[in-house]
């Protein structure tokens, strides 16, 4: 057994160097795999001195390379909940589009009408089942559990239903969106 809080330098010179080629190889981006480096020899001198019973690590390679690859793993979990609410927002701006107000120019209202037209051709494109319960919900404004009600299909089926609706439209929009944003 090694005593971490005396060796906290020495365990860093020894593994750092290895440590990072390895996060390095699981991330995109030389700042980050350093990021994640830094958190994980945090969290070993957080937990050499926590307590008397983490003072000690027996096999200081492995708790590192297992910090190590718990801390990629939250990485990309962080990195793709921020990209789900990016897409999100590419959702509201195009949904923001659909509806008119009376002060809108006419190129809005042109565009807008085009937005209207790519809908009902991806709304047609999705089999039948998803297209019901997305279209009851979101321009119906209906319940999942009205409609389960209603259908008698189970709102869990039917929230799996509109949740590959979303994911289809989100994927068939985000090119829409990217036209949209490029004319501004």
């Amino acid at each position: 057994m090694m005593p971490l809080k005396n060796n906290l330098e020495r365990v860093y010179t020894e593994y750092s160097p290895r440590l990072l080629g390895y996060i390095r190889s699981q991330v995109d981006n030389h700042e980050d795999a350093e990021d994640i480096l830094q958190d994980v020899f945090y969290q070993l001198a957080r937990t050499s001195s926590d307590c008397d019973c983490m003072s000690e690590i027996e096999r200081v390679s492995s708790w590192l390379y297992k910090v190590a690859r718990n801390s990629v793993l939250n990485f990309w979990r962080k990195k793709r909940e921020v990209s789900l609410d990016a897409e999100d927002l590419v959702c509201e701006d195009i949904a923001q589009s659909l509806f008119c107000s009376p002060q809108d120019a006419p190129d809005t209202i042109l565009l807008r009408k085009l937005v209207w037209q790519e809908l009902d051709i991806a709304l047609s494109e999705l089999p039948p089942e998803q297209c019901e319960v997305f279209c009851l919900t979101v321009f119906d404004g209906m319940a999942i559990k009205d409609i389960s009600s209603a259908t008698g299909v189970p709102a869990a089926t039917l929230l799996s239903r509109k949740h590959y609706a979303v994911k289809y439209l989100r994927k068939r929009f985000h090119n829409l969106y990217d036209a949209m944003i490029s004319q501004v």
